[in-house]
């Protein structure tokens, strides 16, 4: 094992299974702020994939300040209409012009790979939005800062250095009530969605646990298109009550009482109805990193990091890399380390230093009864280390999509 700093230590509050109250939310795939997070992060990737392709390494860029500004739409049973489309910018950094040590020159088309990426993901996960007439879609990419080009190669970079002094924080396992918000809005975006067409990508998913009893709000977008009439719309809610019902049942022992819409207003006729599947076509704004933390949850019960995720370079920048990292850490020591019952990891960077060496990997832990620090604290030490030691994968993941930002 190498001389890394990491300290493990017992975690200074009990398990977040046993406090009395527990908060979790997700934001689904079509909330504003998940779809400035998507493109932000589709757009990362596609650039730095073409930076391989072109030149042979991942150039300066950053994409995480994507910006969405609300429409306004007139929904209606069976079909309604965009009155002002949506509208996106893709804001940030990247490198257009570039030329290497032997003297040769490349240009980069940034925008117009910016553009394209962005476009593609709205196509793939919002179905419901018509690219044509809904939504506009910016690129306003500044050109990146030629010292901070470092430093991935296709044939096994070096370590690279930490572009600031950051920190990254994640948790495992997660929570009864953590996995039951993170599966309904999985499930209601994925094979429950697909089966119901009515159901629109906004899904937001916010869950309380008061002792051994959990509440589980869900504010979910109907498509009008879907929805002939008033009782059409109400049957789609209760089915989706029950869906839901039905999900937590496989996550948790406990009470769970599910609440659908609750804003909506039958009487008045005033319910969660929309033509594109999205709050954004009406009114509700985005912007990266105000959603999701790296792991896909909000969890005001554990410590978080305020950096986005989403869009940040994948080579150095502390504020993605330590983030999916300690994630990723905390995720394996619980698998193989036996006798943990929660634990946290916070990975702080120092600008200039290799991000294989923190300046502090720290550590804290949750034990059963019976089970010490000093019982685990080798076995976590040697998996940190071990994490530590293949940071760059993370870069590559990255690249290749494999890795969740939100």
């Amino acid at each position: 094992m190498t001389e890394r700093n990491i300290q493990v230590q017992s975690l200074d509050r009990g398990a977040v299974e046993d406090e009395t109250v527990e908060i979790v939310e997700r934001k689904g795939l079509g909330h504003p702020d998940s779809i400035c997070d998507g493109i932000a992060e589709h757009v990362c990737e596609a650039l730095a994939r073409a930076y391989l392709d072109r030149v042979g390494e991942v150039l300066h860029f950053n994409t995480d300040e994507t910006q969405l500004v609300a429409g306004r739409a007139a929904p209606a049973f069976g079909g309604g209409e965009v009155i002002e489309p949506i509208y996106i910018l893709v804001v940030g950094r990247a490198t257009s012009h570039y030329v290497d040590e032997d003297g040769t020159e490349y240009h980069i088309p940034v925008d117009s790979i910016a553009l394209e990426a962005a476009r593609d993901y709205l196509g793939e996960h919002l179905p419901n939005l018509d690219l044509e007439t809904d939504v506009i879609v910016d690129v306003k990419l500044g050109e990146g800062s030629g010292d901070l080009q470092e430093v991935f190669v296709e044939d096994g970079p070096d370590v690279p250095m930490a572009n600031d002094t950051s920190f990254g924080v994640g948790h495992a396992p997660l929570t009864e009530t953590e996995r039951v918000v993170y599966e309904t809005e999985r499930s209601l975006n994925g094979a429950y969605g697909e089966d119901t067409p009515a159901v629109g990508e906004d899904v937001k998913v916010m869950g309380k646990r008061e002792d051994d009893h959990i509440d589980i709000t869900v504010a979910a977008a109907l498509v009008d298109t879907y929805v002939p009439n008033m009782e059409a719309y109400e049957a789609e809610i209760e089915a989706i009550r029950q869906h839901v019902e039905e999900l937590a049942s496989e996550y948790t022992d406990r009470d769970v009482t599910v609440h659908v819409n609750t804003a909506d207003d039958y009487d008045a006729g005033s319910i969660y109805l929309t033509t594109t599947g999205t709050s954004a076509e009406q009114g509700d704004d985005g912007s990266v990193g105000r959603g999701n933390r790296a792991n896909g949850l909000i969890t005001p019960n554990r410590s978080m990091s305020m950096e986005a995720t989403s869009g940040k370079n994948p080579v150095n920048h502390i504020g993605k890399i330590y983030n999916l990292l300690s994630t990723k850490i905390a995720e394996s020591v619980v698998a193989e380390v036996a006798g943990i019952r929660d634990l946290r990891v916070r990975l702080l960077s120092q600008i200039g230093r290799p991000i294989d060496q923190p300046h502090v990997a720290d550590v804290h832990v949750v034990t059963e009864d019976g089970v010490t620090i000093p019982d685990v604290e080798p076995e976590v030490e040697a998996i940190v280390d071990d994490e530590l030691a293949s940071v760059t994968d993370i870069t590559q993941r990255v690249i290749d999509g494999e890795l969740d930002t939100f």
